[in-house]
């Protein structure tokens, strides 16, 4: 069996070839699995979940990456970044300090919700949901996730399955329409009969929006809302369903930007973002430090304010309020006087195989029947294992 290795943005995405069967028996194996994980997202469907008010459409929400330290050291760089991050440094995204300021921080921007890279069951960006969750609860501001593994029909609808199971009915996880809503990354989705297949396989549970790709708007089979994610232009409109700003980018590999930063130009972007009445008002990135595509402060662009000028224009733009300069320190978020709401229960964890990075699926051995959330995780024996390198 070979093992191949595909690399994006310093993950590392390990794949292994599946047994050898037939062709009859491989479609009547992904027809079964497929049916039986549809109907588990049905059994999982929140019934009678009480939720805080969330926010409404149109939705001001930032792409979030909550990679951190792994995503520090990168391609033998480290750190793998042209900036330095303020006033935290080099940060860890596992640490509730840092959660809290970034909330803060978002808040302030007046970014309501983040979408944060997810990819997959047992990676590092999913065992800290539950803490991005956790921090969000008793204030206003709501996660949701962006999906990055490639489209595998049986794997998804575990996957999907699996985060609603664990973190859809979670009061700060974003709903619309009363629908938990998944951003979808261009990796999954290419083509019209992709999105059929996420259709399909979603059966109505979350509120969709993939990637968009040429000729989207055509395809017989539409979800609910579509997106553009190109930070190397500073604007991007998606008809009334999206509009995203960039502040810039500049890889950490590239010797130049591909998009230079202008704080004049961003001041212009997000009036523009503001006057689109699109329903999805979209900051690529927060904090894609790899990329260069983050808005989050840095030495580089310090202001008076602490937030950095990024933050501040969309403070004064997006907000019609006015910078309040001072030497004080950006507060942390404060809590409301309401109880603090039970967190997301943490992923199940993973036994380290023998081979490192990654983390295997393990003995292909069909659990007890009565372990559903297992039985439905071997019966997606899942080929792609991508985690931080």
């Amino acid at each position: 069996m070979g093992l191949a290795t595909i690399e994006r943005a310093g993950f590392a995405v390990y794949a292994r070839d599946p047994p050898p069967m037939g062709l009859r028996a491989r479609r009547q194996a992904a027809f079964v699995g497929i049916a039986i994980v549809v109907l588990t997202i049905g059994v999982f469907r929140p019934t009678s979940v009480v939720r805080a008010a969330g926010p409404t459409l149109p939705i001001r929400a930032a792409f979030y990456y909550p990679w951190f330290p792994e995503a520090w050291d990168q391609k033998h760089i480290n750190p793998f970044t042209y900036y330095t991050p303020a006033p935290a440094g080099y940060y860890d995204s596992s640490l509730a300090s840092v959660i809290d300021d970034h909330i803060a921080r978002m808040q302030y921007a007046n970014i309501s919700a983040g979408i944060a890279s997810w990819w997959g069951q047992g990676t590092k960006t999913d065992t800290r949901i539950p803490l991005l969750l956790n921090e969000a609860h008793t204030r206003n501001f709501y996660w949701t996730l962006y999906y990055e593994p490639s489209l595998d029909a049986l794997n998804t609808a575990s996957d999907l399955a699996y985060i609603n199971l664990h973190y859809g009915s979670d009061p700060n996880f974003l709903h619309v329409n009363g629908k938990p809503v998944l951003f979808v990354y261009t990796r999954a989705v290419k083509s019209c009969a992709d999105v059929t297949t996420w259709v399909t396989i979603n059966a109505g549970l979350f509120y969709l929006s993939p990637q968009v790709f040429g000729g989207y708007l055509s395809c017989p089979t539409q979800p609910d809302t579509w997106h553009q994610y190109a930070p190397t232009s500073a604007e991007d409109k998606q008809h009334l369903l999206s509009f995203s700003i960039s502040p810039g980018f500049w890889l950490r590999t590239d010797a130049a930007p591909r998009l230079i930063r202008d704080p004049a130009r961003w001041h212009f972007n997000v009036q523009h973002m503001v006057a689109s009445g699109a329903a999805w008002q979209l900051i690529t990135t927060f904090n894609e430090w790899g990329e260069g595509t983050a808005v989050e402060d840095a030495t580089e662009w310090q202001s008076c304010t602490g937030y950095g000028v990024y933050l501040d224009e969309l403070h004064k733009t997006a907000g019609g309020r006015a910078n309040l300069c001072g030497s004080s320190p950006a507060p942390m978020p404060s809590r409301s006087p309401a109880a603090q709401s039970t967190g997301a229960p943490s992923p199940p964890s993973r036994t380290p195989g023998p081979l490192a990075p990654a983390i295997p699926r393990g003995a292909h051995t069909p659990p007890a029947a009565s372990d559903l959330t297992t039985v439905l995780a071997w019966l997606a024996f899942r080929p792609w294992r991508l985690l931080p390198r």
